[in-house]
């Protein structure tokens, strides 16, 4: 057996693994074991009732936080003309054509989101093997392929964060820092397990929202009683 590190056993004193624990509770516990040097991001992990490997099973989308992220993004944005420049107003740190797409298929990729007008789609394409594992490549689903780039760079920089389940069945994001009040992150994590549950796929059968914990950087997992995040029913 793993001996558990002196730091990992103190943020894990008086946690009860067993217990699912009221949402602000948990966060309450989260930020006084959050005592790192550097200001911890709160994550929230759901464990659904999907098998993405079956395309009516995938479940993706995008979650506008109403407060923040609390991390500063750089956007990239693939356009031409009138709306490159509506993109640099906007706020983008990066705005390019085939300029930019020459960069990134030299490996320069200075940018956490990704966004194009649907025109500059045939040239973006050719960067799925270098944007697509990254999670960066842009898509219609999320709002990162639209007209309105003007738009989508302020959803970005305000808070938007997409999410794609993964093999196992789980969906998880950072929803802020340690250094929001309680309140604050209560509502990107309530807004976030909505988002979810909203974009719950025709294909999902039985329960479909199992399990919700939420975590600090360097801290435990906490779960969450799911009366306490889930705002809606989940149908």
């Amino acid at each position: 057996m793993t001996k558990l590190s002196k730091r990992v056993t103190k943020t894990r004193e008086g946690l009860d693994p067993v217990k699912t624990y009221e949402l602000n509770e948990a966060l309450k516990l989260l930020k006084q074991r959050a005592v790192a040097k550097f200001d911890e991001t709160i994550e929230v992990a759901l464990n659904l009732g999907v098998d993405p490997r079956h395309a009516d099973q995938m479940v993706r989308g995008v979650c506008n936080l109403p407060n923040g992220t609390g991390r500063r993004v750089r956007v990239a944005v693939f356009a031409k003309g009138a709306k490159a420049e509506e993109a640099k107003k906007a706020g983008a740190d990066i705005v390019g054509a085939e300029d930019l797409v020459e960069k990134v298929q030299k490996g320069t990729i200075e940018f956490d989101r990704a966004i194009a007008t649907p025109d500059m789609m045939p040239l973006v394409g050719r960067l799925g093997k270098v944007l697509g594992p990254r999670g960066l490549m842009p898509n219609p689903k999320v709002g990162t392929v639209t007209p309105d780039v003007a738009g989508a760079v302020k959803a970005a920089k305000g808070g938007a964060v997409e999410f794609k389940v993964e093999k196992a069945g789980i969906v998880h994001a950072g929803v802020g820092k340690a250094s929001f009040t309680e309140e604050a992150l209560a509502g990107n994590v309530r807004a976030f397990v909505d988002a979810v549950v909203r974009a719950k796929p025709s294909g999902a059968k039985g329960t479909y929202l199992k399990r919700v914990s939420v975590s600090s950087t360097m801290g435990p997992g906490i779960k969450l009683d799911l009366a306490t995040v889930v705002s809606a029913s989940q149908g």
